[in-house]
This record gives C-alpha cells, structure tokens and sequence, in this order.
C-alpha cells in the first residue's frame, strides 16, 4: 500500500509536508499552526500515518491533515 497526504499525493521517507489545520498534539505544550512545515516525515506500517520531529519531540500525524510540500 502506498501512503498518501490529504491531497492523493504519494509520500515517501524524508519527504517535507505541511499541516492543512490546527492540530493539537498529545503530550505536547504548543499546538501545530495550520501552514507548519514539517521535514524529514518517516513512514510507519500504518498507511495512515507518519511519524516526525517536532521541537525535538517524535510524534506521529495522521496523513488526512497533511499535504506534501
């Protein structure tokens, strides 16, 4: 299975996305703005799903809320 942003494209390791909406983050303090890029994605076994640093912080974002850069 091939795994995709918001927008249909396909995304692979070390791609840069962007967030489409305010998301909050569980465990963290600051809320990711709608338009914050985010390098270096990793995939995960879930399609659904990439994982990525944030402030020095490894969390994981649903791709529906994201779209390639």
């Amino acid at each position: 299975m091939e795994t995709r942003d918001s927008n249909g494209n396909i995304l692979q390791d070390g791609d840069s996305v962007i967030t489409v909406k305010d998301l909050k983050v569980k465990g963290m303090p600051k809320t990711l703005k709608r338009g914050e890029t985010i390098k270096n994605i990793k995939l995960t076994s879930n399609v659904k799903e990439v994982e990525c640093r944030v402030d020095k912080s490894t969390v994981v974002l649903k791709t529906e809320f994201l779209k390639k850069a």
